[in-house]
């Protein structure tokens, strides 16, 4: 009897751990969707010298933080060429989004191509 009620209890266990981590996902992929914001204007990143001898190209993926009035507030390199990426956080850091009702992460790309 003991180790039924032991499987029981685990079974249940695992069952909210599932219905919990569900209910995360969908949340943070509703909050993603909302916190998308369109861009008024962009600001081209100067493409770094070295990685132009170099012929170095590619996208550099960025989470720009952006408060209501639509001004960039924190850019972070999620990924892309390190030679790329600062020059793509530069220019990012000068783009304005629209304005919304408070802060928000959106992602952004930046592509380098000669």
């Amino acid at each position: 009897m003991g180790k039924r009620v032991l499987g029981w209890k685990h079974a249940t266990v695992r069952l909210l751990q599932a219905a919990t981590l569900a209910l995360v996902v969908a949340m943070a992929v509703s909050v993603r969707a909302a916190d998308q914001r369109a861009v008024q204007s962009r600001v081209a990143p100067a493409y770094p010298e070295i990685a132009k001898r170099l012929k170095i190209t590619g996208v550099v993926h960025l989470e720009v933080t952006v408060n209501a009035a639509g001004r960039v507030t924190g850019v972070k390199t999620i990924s892309g060429n390190h030679m790329l990426a600062v020059a793509a956080e530069e220019a990012v850091q000068e783009w304005k989004f629209e304005p919304g009702a408070g802060s928000a992460t959106v992602e952004v790309d930046v592509n380098f191509t000669l």
